[in-house]
């Protein structure tokens, strides 16, 4: 194994992965960053251009004794908004299973950082569907207000004991990523309990519709 399973770990969930390359030798997926919000900011910044160029250019002109002295905020606003708009941008996690190699690696990346597990197909045991205990907020003060909830997660079990989280989400989908996944390593899946009487019941629920 190469890298950190730890530095694959998330706190909230994340919107699941689609596929991009699908062979019967090599599976990739990905999973591309909160884009709305990214974006969202960008034309933000965009917009705060036509206040902030005028003011750096009187600030260079006339320094800040000039009436633009008091707005020098304007552009240091534009800087951040546009560090923040690139930084949601460019994350992204892959997840990339090549049966040539009989390794599964996985990619995290940012503005500022790249981040790789590479494990091979004899060092997992399996993969696992659970529930994993997701923050709502953080507490302030002191106060309870942080609390918990359930939420599927799709997770690599190591022969070691450790554990790699892939993905959390819709549970229906995590189960399609899971049977995916697992017949690629042939490795077994394996459903938490509750998890599995949710879905014999939406097995049930489906069959009586039709």
């Amino acid at each position: 194994m190469i890298g950190d399973p730890h530095q694959f770990e998330a706190i909230g969930t994340r919107l699941g992965f689609r596929t991009v390359t699908e062979t019967p030798r090599k599976l990739r997926l990905r999973w591309q960053g909160a884009r709305f919000p990214a974006f969202l900011c960008l034309g933000i910044a965009l917009l705060l251009l036509f206040i902030s160029v005028p003011i750096v250019e009187a600030l260079r002109l006339r320094g800040f004794v000039g009436p633009a002295a008091s707005l020098w905020y304007f552009p240091i606003m534009n800087l951040i908004l546009f560090g923040i708009s690139a930084f949601l941008i460019t994350q992204r996690r892959t997840i990339e299973i090549d049966n040539d190699s009989r390794r599964l690696t996985l990619c995290r990346q940012s503005l500022y950082r790249t981040t790789t597990l590479a494990v091979g197909y004899e060092e997992i045991a399996g993969v696992v569907l659970r529930v994993d205990q997701v923050y709502s907020g953080f507490a302030v003060g002191g106060s309870t207000a942080a609390q918990s909830f359930p939420v599927p997660a799709l997770r690599i079990v190591l022969q070691n004991g450790e554990n790699v989280l892939l993905d959390r989400g819709s549970f229906t989908k995590l189960v399609d990523l899971g049977k995916v996944i697992s017949e690629r390593l042939d490795k077994p899946l394996e459903i938490e309990p509750r998890l599995q009487e949710q879905l014999q019941n939406s097995r049930f629920e489906k069959r009586a519709l039709a």
